[in-house]
């Protein structure tokens, strides 16, 4: 055993948990050999839906617990969370199917079809493997991939009965639908949730890479998930580039500082937290070799060979704000997860615009204004507004509370306020706030950050908010009318731009969330994938075999994910100010 702390008197079941892309899998994937190896009898579960684990492994898994043959004492097992959440939708719907009337059942499986029924259903899954001896009982760890948020648990914890709230039709805002299964199993959930909080039992970790941005995500992750007991946590930091490689090249140094940069500034509430550092791997983390290797300073001996230089040609993010530019108008939404760079491609496809001599308004809701305060007033043609998450939500529940509230009991009361602090409501009310300022893009170009996800869009048209609204009170009238949730299904008026990065699972996530968008009539026009090392040239042996692994990644999304894409270099600088911006969308070069 090496002296990482996370591994350090292991307890029985570990919780990793981060952002997408930020190696989660492979270190829960590493940590399930070392222990094998280490002779302990270890299942290592998936719930993610973007499970790799089969990949990493080279062998198919499936929802059912499957012997790693290559591991002498490792089993694993993928939970499907869409099948899940279907089997659990069937569960709640087929009761009523033929019973209620059509609409009314097509009501309900559309407010089950989003991401909170998603994660309650794989939560159902694997609380068994929590509390459900029969299941466990031959293994000494248990560890999941992707833990459940805080969220979900807090979902869980919730007093009261749900199914009498919602049978009395109070129970509509935004998440509590999917809660209407799960009274069955209060005592296997109150297990599992025990068992979680257990610290003799229980070891969350929480995997990050030192960026700014990622790190206070991080940040609030833990204090979210420590606020409701979940309190033995681990900070990993991953793929940290060596200090050896930072004399290789400019943009080698560059990052090695900007990193040192984001370890410096660790926000306050993870510095007590005990933490593990890992150094950026130059090889593909898939295999048993690779693996072995990971959370070790030795690399396997097929990757020695040194890459030769790449400088890909493919299409710059100018050629797509070409393209833009052509309509004199419109509204541009950058969308993707956390921590793929979408906040500064908004600007950077914003400022480009302005620069054309073309009025824009770039809208961000993103927490750090560093972008608002270097852009402000610095150019002709662009005005940057921020929309606060905290303020509109607060504004979205006060409206809620005095309106659907206002004749609910106690009990009533507490359950929708309870549901107004999920995730859902904060990307509704933000969605309102974009509302008021989408209308301006049928004169100037309306350049938006920060999007709500496909799941949200879905809700708002779904369960009869703003869009069924007001469609219902034109009906047969001869008014014209223009929805928000019109204005993003029409491509003239709207154009979604998918952010990514060159990594598996960031890739498989945007292609999630394209499916998302396409089930709520809203069609990605492109993607572009961020921070390339394969676009730019390096000399660095390590960031040179990086730049080799990414093109599988680009070939996917040029060839199977998007009708056009982008590729946006790594820069030797972080990109805040116009000048830098606009070195973003700059046509390629191999400078």
């Amino acid at each position: 055993m090496n002296n990482l702390k996370f591994l350090d008197q292991p307890p029985r079941f570990l919780f990793f948990t981060g952002k997408g892309g930020v190696g989660k899998t492979s270190v829960a994937c590493a940590t399930a050999i070392q222990l094998a190896d280490a002779g302990q009898r270890v299942l290592l579960v998936s719930t993610d839906p973007a499970s790799n684990v089969g990949q990493v492994f080279g062998i198919t898994i499936g929802n059912q617990i499957t012997t790693v043959t290559a591991v002498p004492n490792l089993a694993a097992l993928e939970i499907d969370p869409q099948a899940a959440a279907q089997a659990y939708r069937d569960r709640i719907v087929g009761p009523v199917r033929g019973v209620l009337p059509d609409a009314v059942v097509k009501g309900i499986e559309e407010q089950l079809s989003g991401a909170c029924t998603t994660e309650i259903a794989a939560f159902d899954e694997f609380t068994a493997l929590l509390v459900d001896s029969a299941l466990t009982a031959g293994y000494d760890h248990i560890i999941f991939d992707t833990a459940p948020t805080g969220h979900t648990i807090r979902l869980l914890q919730l007093p009261g009965a749900w199914n009498g709230f919602l049978e009395e039709g109070k129970g509509d805002a935004s998440c509590l639908g999917p809660l209407a299964g799960l009274e069955k199993q209060r005592t296997q959930y109150k297990a599992a949730v025990d068992a979680l909080a257990d610290p003799q039992r229980s070891r969350l970790i929480l995997v990050a890479r030192a960026q700014q941005s990622t790190l206070r995500e991080v940040a609030r992750t833990h204090e979210e998930l420590d606020a409701i007991g979940l309190s033995q946590q681990y900070l990993v930091i991953n793929a940290l580039l060596p200090q050896a490689e930072a004399a290789q090249d400019a943009l080698a140094t560059a990052l090695f500082q900007r990193e040192q940069l984001a370890l410096e500034s660790l926000p306050d509430v993870l510095k007590t937290l005990p933490c593990d550092r890992i150094e950026l791997k130059p090889f593909n983390l898939v295999g048993l070799e690779a693996l072995r290797h990971l959370l070790t300073t030795a690399a396997p001996s097929s990757t020695q060979n040194e890459a030769t230089t790449i400088a890909i040609q493919a299409p710059s993010l100018s050629t797509l704000v070409d393209t833009i530019a052509e309509d004199g108008h419109g509204l541009v939404m950058l969308m993707g997860k956390g921590g793929v760079g979408k906040t500064t491609l908004a600007a950077a496809v914003a400022v480009n615009l302005a620069k054309r001599g073309l009025p824009v308004h770039l809208t961000t809701s993103d927490p750090a204004a560093h972008l608002s305060e270097t852009l402000s007033g610095v150019m002709n043609n662009l005005t940057v507004s921020r929309i606060d998450p905290h303020e509109e939500t607060e504004r979205y529940r006060q409206h809620v509370l005095e309106t659907k509230g206002a004749n609910l009991d106690a009990q009533g009361k507490a359950l929708l306020e309870e549901d107004l602090r999920s995730p859902c409501t904060e990307e509704i009310a933000v969605f309102q706030a974009f509302s008021r300022i989408i209308r301006e893009a049928g004169k100037k170009f309306v350049v938006m950050d920060t999007a709500p996800t496909g799941h949200t869009l879905l809700l708002l048209d779904a369960t009869g908010a703003y869009h069924r609204e007001v469609s219902r009170q034109m009906a047969g009238s001869e008014v014209h009318y223009l929805t928000p949730m019109m204005q993003l299904q029409d491509p003239k008026q709207t154009k979604v731009l998918l952010v990514t990065l060159a990594e598996t699972t960031p890739v498989l996530e945007a292609a999630n969330l394209q499916a998302d968008l396409r089930r709520a009539g809203i069609e990605p026009w492109a993607w572009v994938i961020n921070n390339s090392v394969a676009a730019t040239v390096v000399h660095s042996p390590l960031l040179r075999q990086r730049a080799a692994n990414e093109l599988k990644e680009i070939e996917a999304v040029a060839t199977v994910h998007a009708k056009r894409y982008a590729v946006v270099p790594l820069l030797k600088e972080e990109p805040i100010g116009v000048e830098r911006l606009l070195e973003l969308s700059q046509p390629n070069s191999t400078n």
